[in-house]
C-alpha cells in the first residue's frame, strides 16, 4: 500500500526533489587531501574516514589498540598505525581528533606547531554534511538503531545514501558508506554539543533524558542544548518529535522547520496502533494524520523499536520512498551490533549483547528480551559506564532491573572521570542498592571471574545478557568460546 498522493508528507517529498538537487560531491571537495585522524578507530571517526576515503581522499591516523576496523581501513587504503609516539606523516594538511582526545595530545601539538589545520570529528562531519542533503538522527537513546534502519530503507529503495553510524551493521557492510545519492544520514550526537556543527535538512530527536551529565549542568541545560540542535535544521525541511516527551515538545520551540510528532497509541501526525508480538515479530498498523497508511513488521525485538521504525518510516516518506518499499525494508532490517544483538544459543542458554549504558535503555532493553525470548532467567551482566554517571543516576539505576532475575557487577568502566569520582561510588554500591530494591545482584570484578561463573551455573533456558558501552561484551564473547571450546553448542 503506498501512501495517499494528496497527503502532505507526500507532497513535500517531491517538493524537495524539485527544490533540493543533489549536491556537489564530496570527491570536489575532499579528493586528493591528506587527512590524519588521531583516534581512528572510534565509531564515528573510522566511518568518516571510510567515507573520505571512499572520495579519494589520502586517509592516514592512529589508535590505541589493534582492531578489525583499523584492518579494514588498510584495505581501503588507508595507512593507519597504533600510537608509537612518531610523528605526523610527511604532508599531512587536515588533523582531526575525536572528543576522546585531549588537547595535550602530541599529534595535535605538533599540528600547531606546523599551523596545519585542525577540526573535531563533529566539524569535519558539519563539513561533510553541507555536502549533501542532511539527515540527522539525535537523542538520549536509540540513535544507532534508527540511524542505521534510515539508511537501510533508502539504500533498498535504491537512492544509495552516504551513512555515519555508531555501531557497525552487517546489512550495511559497516558503519558507513560514501553514496553517489543527495542523502548523508547521521548519528547526531549531543556530548560535546557535537551535532552543534550540523545543519540537516530532517531531523529527528527520539527522546531527551538526563545524560551526560559530566558536561552538562542538568535536564534543562540538555533541553536547551537539543534547542540549539533543532534551531539549524533548514527552514525548508523538516523536525520530527515523539508527541509524549515534553522535552522534546520544549526544545522543538526552537525551530523554524515544521514539526512532525510520532506516538504508540496516542495522537500524534505518525502514529502506530494495533502493535501485536507474534512469533518473534512485532505488527502495527501506521496512519498518518489519521488516515491509514499501512502495516509494518519489525523483526527486532522491543516496543521502543516500533518508535524508531515510525520515524525511519517518515524520513523515508519525506524522501520520496514508496510505502511497500519501506515496509518491505523494515522488516528485513535486522539490527546493528551490540543492540539487542543475538550471539547464539549453546546448551539451550541464549546469549545477547547489548550497548545500554543508562537506566532507561536498560528498562526497554530487558522488558524486550523478556518478551521476545521468555527465557525461565534472565541473567544480565552489567557493566558502569563512568563511576560520575552511576553516582548521578545511582538511584534510577537500581531501579531499572525488575526484569533480570540475576544481575552480575562488575567493576566500573573508568572514563572521562577524575579520581574523585573513582572513590565516590563502586560497583558494590550499585550491587547493594539493587540489592535494597530486591534484586538479586552480585558484584564479580573481573570478566574472567564473570565468565567462569557463568559457565559453571547457567542451566537450560537461561537467558545471558552482557550490558554497558564498555568493553563488556568480552564476558559474552568468552563465554561464547568456551560453549563452543567444549563442543556444547
Amino acid at each position: 500500500m503506498t501512501l495517499p498522493a494528496t497527503t502532505t508528507a507526500q507532497r513535500k517529498a517531491n517538493d524537495d526533489n524539485r527544490t533540493n538537487p543533489p549536491a556537489n560531491s564530496l570527491a570536489e571537495a575532499f579528493a586528493g587531501r591528506h587527512i590524519h585522524f588521531v583516534g581512528i578507530g572510534g565509531s564515528g571517526m573510522c566511518g568518516l574516514a571510510h567515507m573520505l576515503s571512499q572520495a579519494g581522499a589520502m586517509v592516514t591516523g592512529t589508535d590505541l589498540v589493534e582492531s578489525q576496523t583499523l584492518e579494514k581501513l588498510r584495505r581501503l587504503g588507508a595507512l593507519v598505525r597504533l600510537e608509537n609516539g612518531g610523528g605526523l606523516p610527511a604532508d599531512t594538511q587536515t588533523v582531526v581528533y575525536s572528543a576522546a582526545v585531549r588537547d595535550e595530545h602530541p599529534a595535535l601539538a605538533e599540528a600547531r606547531r606546523c599551523g596545519l589545520t585542525i577540526l573535531k570529528y563533529a566539524q569535519l562531519l558539519g563539513q561533510v554534511m553541507n555536502r549533501k542533503r542532511g539527515i540527522a538522527i539525535a537523542g538520549t537513546h536509540g540513535k544507532s538503531t534508527t540511524t542505521a534502519m534510515t539508511a537501510y530503507v533508502l539504500t533498498t529503495a535504491g537512492l544509495d545514501p552516504s551513512f555515519v553510524v555508531g555501531a557497525p551493521s552487517p546489512q550495511l557492510a559497516g558503519s558507513s558508506h560514501g553514496g553517489k545519492g543527495s542523502h548523508f544520514v547521521v548519528e547526531a550526537c549531543e556530548y560535546d554539543r557535537s551535532f552543534d556543527n550540523l545543519f540537516p535538512h530532517i531531523a529527528a530527536v527520539l527522546n531527551i533524558e538526563e545524560d551526560h551529565l559530566d558536561y552538562y549542568r542538568d535536564i534543562h541545560e540538555i533541553t536547551a542544548a537539543f534547542g540549539k540542535f533543532v534551531s539549524q535544521v533548514n527552514p525548508g525541511g523538516l523536525l520530527i518529535i515523539p508527541v509524549a516527551d515534553s522535552s522534546c515538545r520544549r526544545a522543538a520551540a526552537q525551530s523554524a522547520a515544521p514539526v512532525e510528532t510520532y506516538g504508540l497509541e496516542v495522537r500524534a501526525d505518525w502514529t502506530a496502533t494495533d502493535i501485536v508480538h507474534q512469533d518473534g515479530h512485532i505488527r502495527f498498523a501506521v496512519a498518518y494524520r489519521r488516515q491509514p497508511v499501512g502495516p509494518l513488521v519489525l523483526n527486532i525485538p522491543g516496543r521502543h523499536n516500533v518508535g524508531n521504525a515510525l520515524v525511519a518510516a517518515a524520513i523515508a516518506t519525506r524522501c520520496g520512498v514508496p510505502w511497500d518499499s519501506i515496509a518491505r525494508a523494515v522488516r528485513e532490517f535486522a539490527g546493528v551490533n551490540r543492540r539487542s544483538q543475538w550471539l547464539g544459543c549453546f546448551r539451550q542458554v541464549t546469549v545477547v549483547d547489548d550497548y545500554a549504558h543508562h537506566p532507561t535503555e536498560i528498562r526497554a532493553t530487558l522488558l524486550a528480551l523478556r518478551e521476545h525470548y521468555q527465557p525461565q532467567r534472565l541473567i544480565c551482566v552489567f557493566q558502569p559506564h563512568q563511576h560520575s554517571r552511576t553516582r548521578l543516576l545511582l538511584a534510577d539505576f537500581a531501579r531499572s532491573f525488575n526484569q533480570a532475575d540475576l544481575i552480575i557487577v562488575p567493576d566500573i568502566f573508568f572514563v572521562r572521570d577524575t579520581e574523585a569520582d573513582r572513590v565516590a561510588v563502586t560497583a558494590r554500591t550499585l550491587v547493594a542498592r539493587l540489592r535494597e530494591n530486591g534484586r538479586e545482584a552480585l558484584h564479580i570484578a573481573s570478566f574472567e571471574d564473570i565468565v567462569a561463573y557463568l559457565a559453571g551455573s547457567t542451566r537450560p533456558g537461561d537467558l545471558v545478557v552482557s550490558m554497558g558501552a564498555g568493553p563488556v561484551w568480552e564476558v559474552t564473547d568468552g563465554l561464547v568460546r568456551g560453549f563452543r571450546d567444549n563442543r556444547q553448542d
